[in-house]
């Protein structure tokens, strides 16, 4: 974890999770705002907590991998890892479960920061009508767990479109289409709710991490 300097990236976390936070907190504050949006429960605001988050890392997943993958291809640093003495596999392996485990745990500590935060805050406010009920949580916490799963892998997708031609560009852009396709929330609905399309995605994250692992060593010797 120290090789691939986490603390940036955590900072980073943290800095989107407040933000994240505030903005929830002004949506519901304002009364305007609350009308025109889905936040007049507590399933349906832990729903767009939930997608903003999503959103977030899909986005800073690909960050990650432009800045251990892509952008050493790009700057020909990644020369230097072909004259390490260990497998070249193993390297890029490690590096894509890095990113896999730090979108996966980043994920759920943001979820469950932003909604305890906001829990406490409508506890003193009062701006949802209802006490937040245990079957309210335990579902909460159940899709946070699954999705925060699923979109580890699928925020590896990316990767194959930057990996065509090595650009840090191409790899961030194509996150952002990929977070604005899965994170359209309508009416506290996205298309996370079917459950055929994050297994689909993270099934084709995961088929893109096998492959980039598997032509590591082509891809050395042609570039």
């Amino acid at each position: 974890m120290r090789k691939f300097g986490l603390k940036p990236y955590v900072r980073s976390a943290v800095i989107g999770t407040i933000l994240i936070f505030i903005l929830v907190s002004c949506l519901t504050m304002n009364a305007q705002m609350r009308a025109s949006l889905p936040l007049s429960s507590y399933p349906m605001t832990f729903s767009i907590i939930d997608t903003l988050v999503r959103g977030m890392y899909i986005v800073f997943a690909a960050v990650i991998l432009s800045r251990l993958i892509i952008g050493e291809f790009q700057n020909k640093t990644m020369a230097l890892m072909f004259t390490y003495p260990i497998n070249r596999k193993k390297m890029m392996a490690a590096k894509l479960l890095f990113v896999l485990l730090f979108t996966f745990i980043a994920n759920i500590i943001s979820c469950l920061l932003i909604g305890a935060g906001f829990a406490v805050l409508n506890h003193m406010e009062g701006v949802i009508p209802g006490l937040l009920t245990w079957p309210v949580t335990e579902r909460f916490l159940l899709v946070v767990f699954m999705n925060a799963l699923a979109t580890s892998f699928l925020s590896l997708i990316p990767l194959y479109f930057g990996m065509r031609k090595h650009s840090v560009a191409t790899t961030i852009t194509s996150s952002v289409i990929v977070a604005a396709l899965v994170c359209q929330n309508i009416d506290g609905k996205t298309l996370y709710s079917i459950i055929a399309v994050p297994i689909a995605l993270a099934l084709l994250g995961a088929v893109i991490a096998y492959m980039s692992i598997r032509n590591i060593e082509n891809v050395g010797l042609v570039n």
